[in-house]
């Protein structure tokens, strides 16, 4: 499995361990109920054709979790001891479990190994946990239909749950033409503070990455982010970054906002009530109108649902909220994958760099923020070989090679040097 793909499973499994980590101390009752619901739940894991997880495997994460030190490189998985080896059902076991099922599309596993024995068939060579994989590769389970049980929700502690969403808003002057703008919000599930809000050009992974920075800044970190399914609510920045941080990526059901309520009753009295008041044409004024009705009004009014003012509430809870580190800046750098030229340079948009001679021909990763290129970090396997310098070409046109391949530098009159760069002469 490739380092990316290991990174995508790293961020799930901490996904679906998040309630049980990070400080929570659940009640005994409490903690069953989360396990039950998570091992009945069907899952779209990454780079599997599983969906469901046992109470076991879930145990298991946690375990390495924090025997790791809280590192998402312990949730990494381990390369298989059995790899290249076949493990899939012959076709004529795959086409009898296929017609039996259409036979009994209602019928239990169980029962589908005993009437696969009754006919001659030695069941005795399938485990039901093929079996069951088969059929979920298959979809051929055919759940049950069941009702929906909706229950209103409140988060216990301020930061516990942040919701986010993004609101198409006016169009203003922008750049010397008329464009639409967009407000990126966040709101507290327990204090209904809006710990961030304001308008961007565009609601791109850049702006919200921008927007979710802001709000760490200004509340500290929450212990999970529920958001939509848009792009960039799916991003794999916003998944590493979140999971480094040990926050809880949460996103919504497709097509069932419900559960994003609190956000979007928010953004109903931004439109009743900040929109029609506002009379201003830019960005900047629009931003600078909405901070001021958010720290003189909303934030300060009594909220209909708590009976307290979201800021005033947000407060008595105030030593739940885990701080925001000195490194914040470091957890939203983008990651890209580049490979050390055989002439040890790395191309990155554009920008030339020097690569470690010892990872000539390896594949790393490049961490860097939007547009600073003179602080590009180079890590491989995790370990990190420190910031890349860029290429110095008029520099490299005087390295030559003496006989051991070691590197010589020449001087403007081309007296060689030996020893090491820009050394005077004896």
């Amino acid at each position: 499995m490739e380092e990316e793909q290991k990174k995508d499973v790293a961020v799930f499994r901490f996904g679906i361990i998040s309630d049980f980590v990070n400080g929570s101390n659940l009640p005994h009752g409490e903690r069953e109920r989360l396990l039950r619901k998570k091992c009945t739940r069907k899952w779209d894991i990454p780079h599997s054709p599983r969906t469901n997880i046992s109470r076991g495997t879930i145990q298991r994460w946690i375990q390495l979790y924090e025997s790791g030190g809280s590192a998402l490189e312990s949730l990494y998985p381990k390369d298989r001891n059995d790899k290249g080896k076949l493990r899939a059902l012959d076709g004529e076991t795959c086409q009898t479990l296929k017609q039996i099922r259409e036979e009994m599309p209602c019928a239990t596993v169980p029962l589908i190994l005993k009437t696969i024995e009754g006919r001659g068939y030695p069941s005795s060579r399938l485990f039901p946990s093929t079996v069951y994989r088969f059929f979920h590769h298959n979809d051929l389970m055919r759940p049950t239909q069941a009702r929906e049980d909706r229950r209103k929700f409140e988060a216990e502690h301020p930061n516990d749950i942040w919701q986010s969403d993004v609101m198409h808003g006016p169009h203003l002057e922008m750049d010397g033409k008329k464009r639409k703008s967009y407000l990126i919000a966040f709101i507290d599930d327990h204090s209904r503070l809006i710990v961030y809000g304001g308008f961007y050009t565009s609601e791109t992974t850049q702006a919200f990455m921008h927007a979710f920075e802001q709000a760490l800044l200004r509340r500290g970190l929450p212990r999970k982010l529920y958001v939509d399914n848009g792009s960039a609510f799916r991003s794999r920045q916003l998944m590493h970054t979140t999971a480094s941080l040990g926050i809880a990526l949460w996103h919504s059901r497709a097509y069932k906002p419900q559960g994003r309520g609190k956000i979007e009753r928010f953004f109903g009295s931004v439109r009743s009530q900040f929109l029609p008041g506002f009379r201003g044409n830019s960005l900047d004024e629009i931003n600078q109108a909405f901070e001021a009705w958010l720290s003189g009004d909303y934030n300060v009014r009594k909220h209909s649902a708590t009976g307290k003012k979201p800021l005033e509430r947000f407060v008595d809870g105030i030593e739940c909220i885990r701080p925001t580190p000195d490194n914040l800046k470091d957890h939203f750098r983008k990651t890209v994958r580049r490979k050390v030229n055989r002439d040890r340079t790395i191309v990155l948009d554009q920008h030339l760099y020097e690569g470690p001679v010892a990872l000539i021909g390896k594949q790393v990763d490049l961490l860097y923020h939007e547009n600073e290129y003179d602080r590009v970090e180079l890590k491989y396997k995790q370990e990190s070989y420190g910031f890349l310098r860029q290429v110095d070409l008029h520099a490299n046109c005087r390295v030559k090679r003496d006989k051991n391949n070691d590197p010589v530098i020449l001087s403007n009159n081309t007296t060689p040097l030996n020893g090491r760069m820009w050394e005077a002469d004896s």
